[in-house]
């Protein structure tokens, strides 16, 4: 994990939360939102209506992001909160994804755009089974920051035995997945030590707070722009020129990495080689473009270039191939077996595709391997290899999220029924620069 820069703030930063059931995560955003400041006055006279309705003498901050009804009567979070908020240093979209083993296709929603994944601990309780679902969901979901905040200390007094204890922990299992390892922040979220200000009962604590250490992340931005270029097309339009001639230009937003006039590409999957002509966007030409700017393209070659096709540096090429291996959470509420014909959507390209071998599936709080499981229920997580109609172009997941992932769509009714991270092709086409 990338440590915290106090340098590296600025540019929007988005994060997912989670947490068992009463770990706090809720009252922890709430918290957030309202020691920074960004919480609207009519919002704060609400909450000050709701409490004195209800005979409490203090505002419930978890009701800042707990926006359903059933989810107040619950005391649970069962959906994605959506929030954004802004600090001087830089502006944030907080999901506030839920902690239930039974909600898990939302907390992959939430987390699979996310830049961090800020995990709640109960300094009581400790790591539970869930608290290590987390971690691995978030480690699968290929989130680059992991910030574990440990919640109501509190209820321990503060104690720099029990956080240790607790940090220890976590440490140890972050590890044993292969996730980098976490920052560890004590925090009472009820009464707002460690979250936005440093907190005086905690002397022995030199780290920052969770909004601190939120600040200081590197920006989604700047790793995207020093990935390899990645252009999926979008549309293809033609432009007439002053004599009268037609120019195709290929619409789209640069992905990863950065283009420049003259450069070398390749189109993908026909692995075809063209350089850049002239790069467009609604004020005009550019001589360079980065993430995550949408441009036009214009190539010096005539091509068979289509929506659903990648440009790359032809350096620096995507696999090619009909056959992969993935991470697979299954969405729908039927099962994969009796699911109908189903197409796979990576980038801007979508072609019929099948699940051709379930290895084994993910299952419990512990995410235990289960192999060859006979159907895949809502919620699942499996290891899977997927078989497509024609070939398509990707990265590895972990190479780039934004060609490494995919959704699979019932052709019938246009249902999302599934969403993954590719690992590695089963079969790929030698190409040359590869």
């Amino acid at each position: 994990m990338a440590p915290v820069d106090q340098e590296a703030g600025g540019g929007l930063l988005r994060f997912a939360t989670a947490g068992s059931v009463d770990d706090g995560k809720s009252t922890l955003i709430g918290r957030l939102l309202y020691d920074s400041g960004t919480v609207p006055e009519d919002q704060i006279a609400a909450l000050d209506r709701t409490a004195a309705r209800n005979g409490e003498s203090e505002i419930d901050l978890s009701l800042l992001t707990d926006g359903l009804t059933a989810e107040r009567e619950q005391g649970i979070t069962i959906d994605v909160a959506y929030r954004y908020f802004a600090t001087p240093r830089r502006k944030f979209i907080i999901a506030d994804t839920p902690g239930h083993e039974q909600y898990t296709r939302n907390m992959v929603t939430g987390a699979s755009t996310a830049d961090a994944a800020v995990i709640l601990v109960s300094a009581q309780v400790g790591m539970t089974a869930q608290t290590r679902r987390h971690i691995t969901l978030a480690h699968l979901l290929g989130v680059p920051n992991l910030l574990v905040a440990v919640n109501k200390m509190d209820l321990v007094d503060f104690s720099a035995n029990t956080f240790a204890g607790v940090a220890a922990s976590v440490a140890e299992f972050a590890a044993t997945v292969g996730a980098e390892q976490p920052i560890l922040v004590p925090v009472s979220a009820k009464f707002g030590d460690n979250v936005v200000d440093a907190s005086a009962r905690t002397p022995w604590y030199e780290g920052p707070p969770v909004l601190a250490a939120l600040e200081g992340l590197p920006q989604a931005s700047r790793r995207c722009a020093d990935a390899s270029f990645r252009f999926p097309v979008q549309l293809v339009r033609r432009v007439a020129g002053a004599d009268g001639s037609q120019t195709r230009r290929y619409l789209g937003r640069i992905e990863s990495g950065r283009i420049a006039v003259g450069d070398t590409i390749a189109v993908l999957p026909a692995s075809t080689d063209t350089r850049i002509r002239a790069i467009w966007t609604f004020d005009g030409p550019l001589d360079t473009a980065a993430a995550p700017q949408s441009v036009a393209l214009e190539v010096s070659d005539e091509l068979d270039i289509a929506r659903g096709d990648v440009l790359a540096h032809a350096t620096a090429r995507l696999r090619v191939s009909d056959r992969f291996n993935a991470t697979l959470c299954w969405l729908a509420d039927r099962a994969h077996e009796d699911a109908g014909r189903i197409l796979i959507k990576t980038g801007t390209r979508t072609v019929a595709a099948r699940l051709a071998r379930v290895d084994h599936r993910l299952h419990g709080s512990a995410l235990g391997a289960e192999p060859s499981p006979t159907a895949l229920a809502r919620n699942d997580i499996a290891q899977v290899t997927i078989q497509t109609a024609s070939p398509i172009a990707f990265d590895a997941y972990c190479d780039n999220r934004a060609t490494g992932a995919f959704i699979l769509i019932d052709e019938a009714t246009s249902a999302t029924v599934a969403a993954g991270m590719i690992e590695d092709a089963v079969t790929c086409p030698t190409l040359a620069g590869t």
